[in-house]
């Protein structure tokens, strides 16, 4: 035997017009928040995407963050420069020095591949957003803007307490400490040669 579905109750007419006139009143009697901008700054998420922040001394103009765009709408100028050995005996090397960064934010779609794909952390996202124009042509930024938009990129959040150091940070301390020790043990050598007592040193991260 198939089996029986369960019983419905019955609909009175006009019950789903009750239901919405009840939602309309229980709206009607919440007290209303309205945002006072431009008066009043919007808390906005730390990860708004609002605009994109360049950190030119980070850019090494290795066009990935063009050759990536799936709008097209980075463009980047850059002339070679030759630069001397470090040492007598050396080879010159050059290297890329930017001449132009530019985004075009009517062409751009904020998809953050640029941000994601650059290996040297040039690119970030800033949560500013009063940028517009009234000719489509002035969206269209050079790096000097982008620039000024890298100051209102927000803080990176805090690591968690039991997270590894990262690694630039560890080896950033490794290496002070190497130095800090090669000078204690240089002004201990020329103290012992003076045969003077050695003042003691603190070591890199403070007395403990």
């Amino acid at each position: 035997m198939p089996e029986s579905l369960p019983p419905t109750r019955p609909r009175f007419p006009g019950s789903g017009l009750a239901k919405g006139l009840a939602v309309t009143l229980r709206t009607m009697t919440k007290k209303t928040v309205t945002e006072q901008y431009p008066d009043v700054q919007p808390d906005l998420p730390p990860r708004t995407r609002g605009v994109i922040g360049l950190f030119e001394e980070n850019c090494t103009v290795c066009m990935l963050c063009a050759r990536e765009c799936p709008d097209w709408c980075i463009y980047i100028d850059s002339h070679k420069e030759t630069v001397p050995p470090a040492a007598p005996g050396g080879r010159e090397r050059s290297r890329n020095v930017l001449d132009r960064f530019a985004i075009d934010f009517s062409l751009c779609m904020y998809c953050g591949i640029c941000i994601e794909v650059c290996p040297f952390d040039a690119l970030f996202w800033s949560p500013e957003f009063e940028y517009a124009e009234t000719d489509i042509r002035d969206l269209t930024h050079e790096r000097d803007k982008l620039r000024e938009w890298m100051w209102t990129v927000p803080a990176p959040p805090a690591l968690d307490p039991g997270a590894e150091e990262p690694k630039e940070i560890a080896a950033a301390r490794k290496t002070a400490e190497k130095l800090a020790a090669a000078a204690a043990a240089a002004a201990e050598a020329e103290a012992t040669e003076r045969g003077e007592p050695a003042e003691p040193t603190d070591p890199p991260g403070g007395a403990s």
